[in-house]
């Protein structure tokens, strides 16, 4: 069971309603953050359509820390998770606006809300990310608590950790190919 409080909210809540993404296009990284509900500033990806782009990590599974290893493995098995149900998917990244905590995610389109959770919920996490061309929401996995805001996407160059798993489209280093599709 995940840390909640009585109302199903999760313990981090305000941190989670504060994150940003950082997700790799084919060819930039496009940085998403929270804006007051309502606006959005910037592209969402015309590869998602008028769909949800849903950010999900593996990494510190209920809210522990959890040594490189058992996140790369974690994050490994919902790579694989992803890819097995052929959806379209970019490598991204998750944390706090000042990069000082940061976690490897996907960003995946094709999804529920529900299935996203779902999926966040196998994996051990509090809640999922939802970016769709109007708002980005924080989707709890264990209730129905959702937090709704606007959105700013800008480009922001490449990220080092996420360009150093393989640029979008080129075959991995464990022989599989990242599905990813053009940019937005």
């Amino acid at each position: 069971m995940h840390a909640t409080d009585a109302t199903g909210t999760p313990r981090n809540w305000d941190l989670y309603r504060t994150a940003v993404a950082h997700i790799q296009f084919q060819d930039r990284t496009v940085r998403v953050e929270p804006r007051p509900r309502g606006s959005a500033e910037g592209s969402f990806p015309e590869s998602a359509g008028s769909g949800t782009v849903h950010v999900i990590t593996a990494w510190n599974p209920r809210g522990r820390t959890a040594s490189a290893d058992d996140n790369a493995r974690a994050q490994g098995l919902l790579v694989n998770e992803v890819r097995s149900r052929n959806l379209m998917w970019w490598s991204a990244e998750g944390g706090d606006a000042c990069g000082t905590h940061r976690e490897e995610s996907v960003a995946v389109a094709g999804l529920t809300d529900a299935a996203a959770r779902e999926l966040g919920r196998r994996f051990g996490q509090d809640a999922v990310f939802a970016w769709t061309p109007d708002a980005w929401r924080v989707l709890a996995c264990d209730s129905e608590t959702v937090a709704v805001s606007g959105w700013a996407a800008c480009e922001s160059g490449r990220l080092s950790s996420l360009s150093s798993r393989g640029d979008a489209g080129r075959d991995r280093s464990d022989g599989s190919s990242e599905r990813h599709l053009g940019g937005s």
